[in-house]
């Protein structure tokens, strides 16, 4: 490979998990201001290597966005035309 292809790798910092960093934060589907930082304007569920959340309350987050969703608390997808 010529030495002008190749790329660096840039490490960043390691995100933290806000809720592992607060301990009085809780994930609760009846709160969907707070779960709105979780998802996309598309209606998506962010991934954790996006979100900087740890695996066990990736779990936690993902079943109280789909409780909400449910409860009609919040949408499933947006309204639109691509």
């Amino acid at each position: 490979m010529k030495p002008e292809m190749r790329r660096r790798r840039s490490f960043g910092r390691r995100k933290v998990c806000p809720f592992c960093a607060d301990k009085s934060l809780h994930i609760d589907y009846k709160t969907p201001s707070m779960l709105k930082r979780f998802i996309t304007e598309r209606g998506r569920i962010v991934p954790r290597r996006i979100s900087g959340v740890c695996a066990q309350h990736q779990r936690k987050l993902q079943v109280s966005v789909k409780r909400a969703r449910m409860v009609a608390l919040m949408p499933y997808s947006t309204t639109g035309i691509d």
